[in-house]
Protein backbone atom coordinates (compact mmCIF):
# COMPACT_ATOMS: atom_id res chain seq x y z
CA UNK A 1 0.00 0.00 0.00
CA UNK A 2 1.09 3.47 -0.63
CA UNK A 3 1.82 5.63 2.28
CA UNK A 4 0.11 8.59 2.73
CA UNK A 5 0.26 11.86 4.91
CA UNK A 6 -3.59 12.16 5.97
CA UNK A 7 -5.07 15.20 4.85
CA UNK A 8 -8.34 16.66 5.40
CA UNK A 9 -10.94 16.78 1.76
CA UNK A 10 -13.07 19.33 3.05
CA UNK A 11 -14.14 23.02 3.21
CA UNK A 12 -11.11 24.04 5.01
CA UNK A 13 -8.77 22.31 2.56
CA UNK A 14 -7.16 23.91 1.11
CA UNK A 15 -7.16 26.55 3.51
CA UNK A 16 -9.01 29.56 3.29
CA UNK A 17 -5.71 31.66 3.42
CA UNK A 18 -4.25 29.41 0.58
CA UNK A 19 -3.95 30.81 -2.99
CA UNK A 20 -6.12 27.90 -3.88
CA UNK A 21 -8.78 30.44 -1.90
CA UNK A 22 -8.26 33.23 -3.63
CA UNK A 23 -9.96 31.45 -6.61
CA UNK A 24 -12.57 30.99 -4.89
CA UNK A 25 -15.08 33.19 -7.28
CA UNK A 26 -13.72 31.27 -10.35
CA UNK A 27 -14.23 28.30 -8.92
CA UNK A 28 -17.81 28.76 -7.57
CA UNK A 29 -19.11 30.36 -10.84
CA UNK A 30 -17.36 27.51 -12.59
CA UNK A 31 -19.35 24.82 -10.83
CA UNK A 32 -22.54 26.69 -9.98
CA UNK A 33 -22.95 26.81 -13.75
CA UNK A 34 -22.71 23.03 -13.95
CA UNK A 35 -25.68 22.62 -11.92
CA UNK A 36 -29.33 23.01 -12.38
CA UNK A 37 -30.13 25.88 -9.92
CA UNK A 38 -33.21 24.28 -8.43
CA UNK A 39 -34.90 25.32 -4.61
CA UNK A 40 -36.82 23.63 -2.77
CA UNK A 41 -38.67 20.85 -4.70
CA UNK A 42 -38.99 19.06 -1.87
CA UNK A 43 -42.15 20.45 -0.48
CA UNK A 44 -40.36 20.77 3.06
CA UNK A 45 -39.78 16.87 2.97
CA UNK A 46 -36.71 14.69 3.99
CA UNK A 47 -36.11 11.50 2.35
CA UNK A 48 -38.28 9.56 4.13
CA UNK A 49 -37.92 5.40 4.87
CA UNK A 50 -39.44 3.21 2.22
CA UNK A 51 -40.17 6.23 0.19
CA UNK A 52 -37.98 5.55 -2.92
CA UNK A 53 -38.82 1.69 -2.80
CA UNK A 54 -42.60 2.32 -2.73
CA UNK A 55 -41.69 5.32 -5.61
CA UNK A 56 -40.09 3.03 -7.45
CA UNK A 57 -42.11 -0.33 -7.48
CA UNK A 58 -45.40 2.39 -8.50
CA UNK A 59 -43.77 4.50 -10.87
CA UNK A 60 -42.20 0.56 -12.56
CA UNK A 61 -45.96 -0.08 -13.18
CA UNK A 62 -47.25 3.03 -13.79
CA UNK A 63 -45.14 5.94 -14.99
CA UNK A 64 -48.09 8.46 -14.21
CA UNK A 65 -48.61 7.15 -10.99
CA UNK A 66 -47.76 10.66 -9.37
CA UNK A 67 -49.82 12.75 -11.65
CA UNK A 68 -52.73 10.45 -10.96
CA UNK A 69 -56.33 11.81 -9.27
CA UNK A 70 -55.81 8.75 -7.16
CA UNK A 71 -51.73 9.04 -6.19
CA UNK A 72 -52.38 9.55 -2.67
CA UNK A 73 -54.66 6.46 -2.17
CA UNK A 74 -52.44 4.51 -3.87
CA UNK A 75 -49.20 5.91 -2.49
CA UNK A 76 -50.43 5.97 1.25
CA UNK A 77 -49.35 9.80 1.40
CA UNK A 78 -50.70 13.06 1.44
CA UNK A 79 -50.32 15.53 -1.79
CA UNK A 80 -47.33 17.66 -1.05
CA UNK A 81 -45.71 14.26 -0.04
CA UNK A 82 -46.28 12.66 -3.25
CA UNK A 83 -45.12 15.67 -4.86
CA UNK A 84 -41.97 15.08 -2.32
CA UNK A 85 -41.19 11.79 -3.47
CA UNK A 86 -41.96 12.90 -7.16
CA UNK A 87 -38.90 14.97 -7.14
CA UNK A 88 -37.03 12.81 -4.67
CA UNK A 89 -37.00 9.92 -7.09
CA UNK A 90 -35.97 11.85 -10.13
CA UNK A 91 -33.17 13.88 -7.77
CA UNK A 92 -31.52 10.55 -7.02
CA UNK A 93 -31.51 9.59 -10.77
CA UNK A 94 -33.74 6.56 -9.80
CA UNK A 95 -36.39 7.83 -11.66
CA UNK A 96 -36.31 9.66 -15.59
CA UNK A 97 -39.29 11.75 -16.52
CA UNK A 98 -41.02 9.41 -14.15
CA UNK A 99 -39.38 6.40 -16.22
CA UNK A 100 -37.40 4.29 -14.20
CA UNK A 101 -33.46 4.42 -15.14
CA UNK A 102 -31.29 1.98 -16.49
CA UNK A 103 -29.33 2.61 -12.31
CA UNK A 104 -32.33 2.64 -10.41
CA UNK A 105 -33.12 -0.87 -11.98
CA UNK A 106 -29.81 -2.16 -11.12
CA UNK A 107 -30.06 -0.42 -7.88
CA UNK A 108 -34.27 -1.06 -6.62
CA UNK A 109 -35.13 -3.26 -9.79
CA UNK A 110 -36.69 -7.19 -8.87
CA UNK A 111 -33.34 -8.26 -9.49
CA UNK A 112 -31.59 -5.25 -8.09
CA UNK A 113 -28.61 -4.98 -6.33
CA UNK A 114 -30.31 -4.08 -2.99
CA UNK A 115 -33.93 -3.88 -3.32
CA UNK A 116 -35.00 -2.86 -0.15
CA UNK A 117 -32.25 -0.27 0.51
CA UNK A 118 -30.83 -2.87 3.91
CA UNK A 119 -26.93 -2.29 2.68
CA UNK A 120 -26.17 1.36 4.18
CA UNK A 121 -23.43 1.44 0.84
CA UNK A 122 -26.76 1.55 -1.17
CA UNK A 123 -27.41 4.76 1.22
CA UNK A 124 -23.69 6.21 0.26
CA UNK A 125 -24.32 5.45 -3.39
CA UNK A 126 -27.63 7.74 -3.24
CA UNK A 127 -25.87 9.88 -1.63
CA UNK A 128 -23.29 10.06 -4.52
CA UNK A 129 -25.81 10.05 -7.36
CA UNK A 130 -27.58 12.63 -5.51
CA UNK A 131 -24.85 15.55 -6.24
CA UNK A 132 -23.56 14.26 -9.45
CA UNK A 133 -23.48 16.09 -12.20
CA UNK A 134 -23.87 15.04 -16.02
CA UNK A 135 -25.29 16.78 -19.02
CA UNK A 136 -27.32 14.09 -19.80
CA UNK A 137 -28.26 14.07 -15.94
CA UNK A 138 -27.79 17.45 -14.04
CA UNK A 139 -27.81 17.78 -10.09
CA UNK A 140 -31.41 18.81 -8.97
CA UNK A 141 -30.28 19.71 -5.16
CA UNK A 142 -28.36 23.07 -5.80
CA UNK A 143 -28.49 24.00 -2.02
CA UNK A 144 -27.02 20.34 -1.48
CA UNK A 145 -24.27 20.41 -4.46
CA UNK A 146 -22.90 23.96 -2.58
CA UNK A 147 -22.99 22.91 0.79
CA UNK A 148 -20.78 19.67 -0.03
CA UNK A 149 -18.59 21.06 -2.69
CA UNK A 150 -17.95 24.72 -1.70
CA UNK A 151 -18.90 25.67 1.99
CA UNK A 152 -16.19 26.68 3.64
CA UNK A 153 -16.76 25.90 6.74
CA UNK A 154 -16.05 22.91 9.08
CA UNK A 155 -18.18 24.06 11.71
CA UNK A 156 -20.92 26.18 11.43
CA UNK A 157 -24.72 27.42 12.46
CA UNK A 158 -27.66 27.39 10.29
CA UNK A 159 -27.54 31.07 10.10
CA UNK A 160 -23.98 30.81 8.67
CA UNK A 161 -24.69 28.10 6.33
CA UNK A 162 -27.76 30.35 5.12
CA UNK A 163 -25.96 33.31 4.96
CA UNK A 164 -22.98 31.98 2.49
CA UNK A 165 -25.80 30.24 0.37
CA UNK A 166 -27.61 33.81 0.01
CA UNK A 167 -24.51 35.31 -1.50
CA UNK A 168 -23.83 32.56 -3.66
CA UNK A 169 -27.75 32.85 -4.46
CA UNK A 170 -27.72 35.98 -5.58
CA UNK A 171 -24.74 34.99 -8.23
CA UNK A 172 -26.19 32.46 -9.40
CA UNK A 173 -30.31 32.55 -9.22
CA UNK A 174 -30.81 36.09 -7.49
CA UNK A 175 -34.63 35.89 -8.18
CA UNK A 176 -34.86 33.29 -5.98
CA UNK A 177 -36.50 33.56 -2.50
CA UNK A 178 -34.98 33.83 0.98
CA UNK A 179 -37.29 31.47 2.02
CA UNK A 180 -36.61 28.60 -0.58
CA UNK A 181 -32.77 28.83 0.97
CA UNK A 182 -33.69 28.50 4.63
CA UNK A 183 -36.65 25.72 3.40
CA UNK A 184 -33.49 23.97 1.46
CA UNK A 185 -31.04 24.28 4.74
CA UNK A 186 -33.97 22.97 7.05
CA UNK A 187 -34.20 19.83 4.92
CA UNK A 188 -30.75 19.11 4.71
CA UNK A 189 -29.80 19.35 8.32
CA UNK A 190 -32.78 17.10 8.75
CA UNK A 191 -31.39 14.83 6.46
CA UNK A 192 -28.37 13.94 8.12
CA UNK A 193 -28.23 14.92 11.38
CA UNK A 194 -29.44 13.16 13.86
CA UNK A 195 -31.85 14.51 16.04
CA UNK A 196 -32.67 14.65 20.01
CA UNK A 197 -35.40 11.88 20.59
CA UNK A 198 -37.24 14.39 22.40
CA UNK A 199 -37.39 16.89 19.13
CA UNK A 200 -38.47 14.21 16.90
CA UNK A 201 -42.23 14.12 16.15
CA UNK A 202 -43.66 10.62 15.58
CA UNK A 203 -42.95 11.04 11.50
CA UNK A 204 -39.74 12.42 11.95
CA UNK A 205 -38.73 9.35 14.25
CA UNK A 206 -39.10 7.10 11.61
CA UNK A 207 -37.75 8.29 8.38
CA UNK A 208 -34.37 9.75 8.67
CA UNK A 209 -32.19 7.33 6.60
CA UNK A 210 -29.35 9.54 5.54
CA UNK A 211 -28.34 10.60 9.48
CA UNK A 212 -27.04 6.46 9.36
CA UNK A 213 -23.99 8.31 6.72
CA UNK A 214 -22.54 10.26 9.88
CA UNK A 215 -21.31 12.93 7.39
CA UNK A 216 -23.02 15.19 9.69
CA UNK A 217 -23.41 16.04 13.66
CA UNK A 218 -24.48 18.70 16.27
CA UNK A 219 -21.35 20.28 17.86
CA UNK A 220 -22.12 21.15 21.29
CA UNK A 221 -25.15 22.62 21.49
CA UNK A 222 -28.41 22.16 18.78
CA UNK A 223 -27.16 25.32 17.20
CA UNK A 224 -23.98 24.07 16.12
CA UNK A 225 -23.29 21.59 13.60
CA UNK A 226 -20.27 20.07 11.96
CA UNK A 227 -19.09 18.13 9.21
CA UNK A 228 -17.41 14.47 10.35
CA UNK A 229 -14.47 14.15 7.86
CA UNK A 230 -12.70 11.50 7.83
CA UNK A 231 -12.88 7.42 7.50
CA UNK A 232 -16.37 6.14 7.41
CA UNK A 233 -17.35 3.31 9.11
CA UNK A 234 -20.19 2.03 6.94
CA UNK A 235 -18.76 3.64 3.44
CA UNK A 236 -17.32 0.55 1.41
CA UNK A 237 -14.23 1.07 -0.83
CA UNK A 238 -16.66 -0.71 -3.55
CA UNK A 239 -18.72 2.37 -3.34
CA UNK A 240 -15.83 4.55 -3.15
CA UNK A 241 -14.15 2.96 -6.04
CA UNK A 242 -17.39 3.44 -8.21
CA UNK A 243 -17.58 7.63 -7.32
CA UNK A 244 -13.86 8.14 -8.52
CA UNK A 245 -14.17 5.89 -11.66
CA UNK A 246 -17.05 8.04 -12.84
CA UNK A 247 -15.51 11.61 -11.44
CA UNK A 248 -12.50 10.52 -13.05
CA UNK A 249 -14.23 10.15 -16.82
CA UNK A 250 -16.04 13.35 -16.16
CA UNK A 251 -12.70 15.03 -15.72
CA UNK A 252 -10.04 13.83 -17.32
CA UNK A 253 -9.48 12.25 -21.19
CA UNK A 254 -7.22 9.64 -19.32
CA UNK A 255 -6.91 6.68 -17.07
CA UNK A 256 -5.20 8.70 -14.88
CA UNK A 257 -5.96 11.31 -12.41
CA UNK A 258 -4.25 13.05 -9.31
CA UNK A 259 -5.55 11.85 -6.49
CA UNK A 260 -5.96 15.55 -5.15
CA UNK A 261 -8.54 16.23 -8.04
CA UNK A 262 -10.41 13.37 -6.12
CA UNK A 263 -10.21 15.50 -2.86
CA UNK A 264 -10.47 18.95 -3.91
CA UNK A 265 -12.62 19.09 -7.24
CA UNK A 266 -16.03 20.51 -6.72
CA UNK A 267 -18.42 17.53 -6.85
CA UNK A 268 -15.24 15.22 -6.03
CA UNK A 269 -15.52 11.73 -3.70
CA UNK A 270 -13.23 13.66 -1.52
CA UNK A 271 -15.68 16.19 -0.95
CA UNK A 272 -19.18 14.74 -1.01
CA UNK A 273 -17.76 11.90 1.34
CA UNK A 274 -15.81 14.03 3.70
CA UNK A 275 -12.86 11.75 3.65
CA UNK A 276 -9.12 12.47 4.19
CA UNK A 277 -6.34 11.84 1.85
CA UNK A 278 -5.25 8.38 4.06
CA UNK A 279 -9.29 7.42 4.03
CA UNK A 280 -9.62 8.11 0.37
CA UNK A 281 -6.32 6.19 -0.63
CA UNK A 282 -6.94 3.19 1.82
CA UNK A 283 -10.19 2.55 0.37
CA UNK A 284 -8.78 2.99 -2.97
CA UNK A 285 -5.89 0.52 -2.19
CA UNK A 286 -8.29 -1.96 -0.62
CA UNK A 287 -10.88 -1.50 -4.05
CA UNK A 288 -7.77 -2.69 -6.16
CA UNK A 289 -7.08 -5.31 -3.72
CA UNK A 290 -10.57 -6.42 -3.82
CA UNK A 291 -11.70 -6.22 -7.38
CA UNK A 292 -8.96 -5.17 -9.54
CA UNK A 293 -8.12 -2.94 -12.08
CA UNK A 294 -7.69 0.00 -9.87
CA UNK A 295 -4.73 1.45 -8.34
CA UNK A 296 -2.78 4.21 -6.29
CA UNK A 297 0.47 4.86 -7.15
CA UNK A 298 3.04 7.52 -5.90
CA UNK A 299 4.73 8.87 -9.70
CA UNK A 300 7.18 11.40 -8.81
CA UNK A 301 5.82 12.34 -5.56
CA UNK A 302 2.51 12.96 -6.65
CA UNK A 303 -0.02 10.74 -6.08
CA UNK A 304 -2.04 9.18 -8.78
CA UNK A 305 -5.60 6.95 -9.07
CA UNK A 306 -5.48 4.79 -12.45
CA UNK A 307 -7.44 1.99 -13.56
CA UNK A 308 -7.58 -0.68 -16.48
CA UNK A 309 -10.86 -0.91 -18.89
CA UNK A 310 -13.89 1.41 -19.74
CA UNK A 311 -14.63 3.91 -16.12
CA UNK A 312 -18.21 3.41 -16.44
CA UNK A 313 -18.20 -0.34 -17.20
CA UNK A 314 -15.37 -1.00 -14.15
CA UNK A 315 -17.16 0.98 -12.20
CA UNK A 316 -20.93 -1.12 -12.53
CA UNK A 317 -18.70 -4.36 -12.18
CA UNK A 318 -17.04 -3.27 -8.91
CA UNK A 319 -20.71 -2.83 -7.97
CA UNK A 320 -21.72 -6.06 -9.27
CA UNK A 321 -18.97 -7.71 -7.46
CA UNK A 322 -19.62 -5.79 -4.29
CA UNK A 323 -23.61 -6.76 -4.16
CA UNK A 324 -23.40 -9.83 -5.07
CA UNK A 325 -21.35 -11.40 -1.84
CA UNK A 326 -23.06 -12.33 1.06
CA UNK A 327 -20.77 -10.45 3.13
CA UNK A 328 -19.32 -7.36 1.54
CA UNK A 329 -15.50 -6.76 2.97
CA UNK A 330 -14.45 -3.56 3.77
CA UNK A 331 -15.14 0.18 4.72
CA UNK A 332 -12.98 3.20 5.01
CA UNK A 333 -14.03 2.58 8.93
CA UNK A 334 -10.82 2.79 11.24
Amino acid sequence: MVQVQDKQATATSPSADSPRRSKKNRQDSESSSKVAPVFARHETFHPRFGWLKKGFDHAAEDSQVFLAENATVRLGVGKNMVRSIRYWMTAFKLLDNDEPTAFGQRLLGPDGWDTYLEDPASLWLLHWKLLEHTSESPCLASVWSYVFSEFRRNTFTQGEMEGELYDWRDRISPRTADSSIKKDVLCLLKMYVEQPVKRLTNEDSLDCPFTQLGLMHTAGDKRHFRFQVGPKATLPPAVVAYACLHHTERSVSGSTIPVSKLLYDPGSPGLVFKLTEGALCEALDQAGRLYGNVAIADGAGRLQFSFTGDAPELAQDILNQYYSQPNQPGTTGE
